[in-house]
Parts: structure tokens; C-alpha cells; sequence
């Protein structure tokens, strides 16, 4: 049992780890060419125009794939700005009490946006994450991990803490598990909204070449960037 649990925290500890590197094999030839992106947007007032604009054009064609991709889902994008000074650059995706899909966008990251195209994919990408229900399948997969570590906990004679604590490595796992795959097929269906929008997926994914790339880590929760931009350019290609 001991070695057990110490498998599982070893595993748990990876899942945590952003410095740990796996020796799979390169996933797609040479790395995207990085461009010269120019700053269009160079000061406050200009980010927020163009961050306002986006939004008027990004937000309904979100919400027309979300209607025609799913069915019960509720498609009704709220976006919101995280205008906390202390903020670091992010956007993510979540879900109000209501099940209503929240966008947010702290101002560091549309202040570091260079321009509207790189806005817009990123709208695209986390509006994505919410049309392929990938909340609801990342909890299925902890929920999966919890009860497979847990039932592998038990059946070795463990205790009620050690299944407990088996259970919560389970669901940190689990969780992690597909992560990188839901990035690319968010990458993707980002790449269409964005289009449809009337902006330059392409153009916008340059925004890759200027955040710190995961590599190919073991239970990393992203892929490689490289990765990320071909997808985005073989989906472009293909409209």
C-alpha cells in the first residue's frame, strides 16, 4: 500500500509540475517561423476600442456556432474584464451559478495584444472551450480518476484517509489527462469563430510565439506552442 501511495503521489506531484519534461516524440516537423507582428495597439484607449469592437463581432458568431453545435447548452456569452491592477495577462472561460458562459479578460492581456486579431482569436478560443463542453468533460475525467485511483486504494487494504487521498491525486490526474487535447480542438473551433468573425485566426495565433512555450510536459494542461499554430493554420486553410 505504501508504494501505492507513493506512485500516486509521484503522479500527483507531475500534475502539479510545470518544469517536468517528457521524451515523447516531436508531434509535427519544424517549428512555425515566427513573424514580426507590429504593435497596432499602442496605447489604453486604443486596446479598449479594439477590445469593444471585437466583442460586438465575436460574441453573436460565438453564440451562432454554440446554438448550432450543441443542444440545451446555454449559448448566452457574458464578457467581462478583470481590470484588478495586480492581474497577470490571462483569459479563461467559465460558468455563473446559472450555467451562463462567462468570458474573462484581464486588462494586462489586452493591453499585450497587439492587435484586434490577436484579440479576437483568443475570444474565439475561450468561447470554444464552452461550445465543446470541455468544463463539464474535464469534470467527468476527475470524477473518472478519483473513483480508478480511489477503487486501486481500497483494493490494496488502505485506510479511509489513504482512499481519500488516493481519490484526490485520482481527480488531479484525471483532470489533467486530456487537457492539452481540449487546447487544440478549442484552437480549432477558435480558429472557425474567428474567421467568421472577420478576422485573421492566423494572424491572431502569432500571439503563441510570444508567451512562454509548455513544451511536451507529462500531465502538462497545455501543448506546445508550435503545435497550437499549425493547428490554427491547417484549420484556416481548410475554410
Amino acid at each position: 500500500m505504501t508504494r501505492l501511495l507513493a506512485a500516486l503521489t509521484t503522479l500527483a506531484f507531475v500534475a502539479a509540475c510545470d518544469d517536468l519534461v517528457v521524451t515523447s516524440a516531436p508531434t509535427g516537423g519544424p517549428a512555425p517561423v515566427a513573424r514580426d507582428v507590429p504593435d497596432e495597439l499602442r496605447t489604453r484607449q486604443q486596446s479598449t476600442r479594439a477590445f469593444a469592437e471585437v466583442v460586438r463581432r465575436v460574441e453573436p458568431v460565438a453564440e451562432r456556432e454554440c446554438k448550432a453545435r450543441t443542444q440545451g447548452m446555454n449559448c448566452d456569452f457574458k464578457i467581462v474584464v478583470d481590470d484588478r491592477a495586480n492581474a497577470p495577462s490571462n483569459a479563461f472561460q467559465t460558468l455563473d451559478d446559472e450555467g451562463r458562459p462567462i468570458l474573462v479578460f484581464t486588462l494586462r492581456l489586452i493591453d499585450e495584444a497587439r492587435n484586434a486579431d490577436e484579440l479576437a482569436f483568443v475570444m474565439g478560443h475561450e468561447a470554444a472551450h464552452h461550445v465543446s463542453g470541455h468544463i463539464a468533460r474535464q469534470r467527468e475525467n476527475a470524477a473518472a480518476g478519483a473513483v480508478i485511483f480511489g477503487g486501486l486504494a481500497t483494493l490494496t487494504g488502505g485506510d479511509p484517509n489513504a482512499i481519500e487521498s488516493a481519490q484526490r491525486i485520482g481527480a488531479q490526474v484525471g483532470a489533467r489527462t486530456y487537457s492539452k487535447d481540449f487546447e487544440l480542438e478549442a484552437d480549432a473551433l477558435g480558429t472557425v469563430i474567428t474567421a467568421a468573425a472577420g478576422y485573421d485566426p492566423v494572424n491572431g495565433a502569432e500571439f503563441f510565439n510570444r508567451i512562454p512555450d509548455p513544451g511536451d510536459r507529462f500531465l502538462g494542461t497545455h501543448p506546445p506552442n508550435a503545435q497550437r499554430i499549425e493547428t490554427v493554420r491547417r484549420t484556416a486553410a481548410g475554410l
